[in-house]
C-alpha cells in the first residue's frame, strides 16, 4: 500500500501498516449491510486499514463497499492495507451444541500462510491471539521462511497486555488490539456483567481534560506505546470521532494513570476451547 508514513508502522517484510484500523465484526442480529455501509463511512472518513475474517460473515459486504470506494476515486487499491483471518468452517457443532474441537500442529499451518504468500494471495501474514510460547513456536520453527508480522490479540487499558507488547517487540512483531473499546458486549463471547471500560471515572477524566471522549483516549493510549489500534464502530458520528486521535497527546501521567487501569481482565475468554492444547490464555501472557 501507498502509506502516510507517520501514521502507518513498517512490518518485518518490509511493508507498512496503519496504526489504526476499522473493525468489521458485528454480532449475527446486525445486518450484512450495515457492514457495508459503515465502511464506506470510515474509507470517507480517512481510515486505510480495515480488518475483517471469513468468520464475521459480511466479507461480501466489506469487500462490495470497497470496491465501490475505489470505483468513485476515492481510493486505490495500494491504499488499503486489508487484513483477513482465513478458513472454510465456521465453528462447527456436535449433536449437543458444543463445538468440535481438533488439535493440529500450529507450525504446518504456518507453512500453509507461506505457501499463500509466495503464491501472491497475500503480501504480509501473521497471527491472532498467540501467547509468547506459541509466537516462539513459530519463530524457532526448523526452516522457517518468513516471521510473523502481527500478533492480534484483545488489548485494552484492563488488559493492557504489557509483558506481550514487550516480547513482540523484541522480535520485531507488531502487536494489533482488538477490543480495544472495551467490546460490544456480544453474550456470546462476553459476560453480561463485564466491566464498561469507557465508563471507567480514570478514563473519562483524562478525556475531559483533553475535551476528547473516552473512546478517543483509550485508542490514543494504545497507539502511543507503538500498537496499531482496530476501533468498531458502525454508527457515522462515532466513526468519525475514533479517527480523530491523532491531533493530540496524552501527557506521560496520563500513560501512566492508564497503565494503572490493568486487572488483566479479558472479555472474549474463548472458554469453548479452554480444554484445548492449544488454548493461549493458560499463559501469563
Amino acid at each position: 500500500m501507498a502509506p502516510n508514513h507517520s501514521r502507518s508502522v513498517k512490518l518485518n517484510d518490509g511493508y507498512f501498516m496503519p496504526v489504526l484500523g476499522f473493525g468489521t465484526y458485528a454480532s449475527d442480529e446486525v445486518p450484512k449491510s450495515k457492514a457495508g455501509e459503515a465502511t464506506k463511512v470510515a474509507v470517507d472518513v480517512g481510515f486505510r486499514h480495515i480488518d475483517a475474517a471469513y468468520a464475521y460473515q459480511n466479507e461480501e459486504e466489506v469487500g462490495k463497499a470497497l470496491r465501490e470506494k475505489m470505483a468513485d476515486g476515492t481510493v486505490k487499491r495500494e491504499d488499503i492495507f486489508y487484513t483477513t483471518k482465513p478458513g472454510e468452517d465456521l465453528l462447527p457443532k456436535d449433536a449437543s451444541g458444543q463445538v468440535i474441537l481438533d488439535t493440529v500442529d500450529l507450525r504446518d499451518t504456518w507453512e500453509a500462510l507461506e505457501k499463500c504468500k509466495d503464491a501472491g494471495l497475500t503480501m504480509s501474514i501473521g497471527v491472532s491471539n498467540f501467547n509468547h510460547k506459541q509466537l516462539e513456536m513459530i519463530l524457532n520453527k526448523p526452516g522457517l521462511k518468513y516471521k510473523p508480522v502481527c500478533n492480534q490479540v484483545e488489548c485494552h487499558p484492563y488488559l493492557n497486555q504489557s509483558k506481550l507488547l514487550e516480547f513482540c517487540k523484541s522480535k520485531d512483531i507488531v502487536l494489533v488490539a482488538y477490543s480495544a473499546l472495551g467490546s460490544q458486549r456480544d453474550p456470546n463471547w462476553v459476560e453480561k456483567d463485564s466491566p464498561y471500560l469507557l465508563e471507567d471515572p480514570i478514563v473519562k477524566a483524562i478525556a475531559k481534560k483533553h475535551s476528547r471522549s473516552p473512546g478517543q483516549v483509550a485508542l490514543r493510549y494504545q497507539v502511543q506505546r507503538g500498537v496499531v489500534v482496530l476501533a468498531k464502530s458502525f454508527n457515522e458520528k462515532r466513526i468519525k470521532e475514533n479517527f480523530q486521535i491523532f491531533d493530540f497527546e496524552l501527557t506521560p501521567e496520563d500513560m501512566k494513570a492508564i497503565d494503572g487501569l490493568n486487572r488483566n481482565f479479558r472479555y472474549a475468554k474463548l472458554l469453548f476451547a479452554a480444554d484445548h492444547p492449544n488454548y493461549p490464555f493458560s499463559e501469563e501472557y
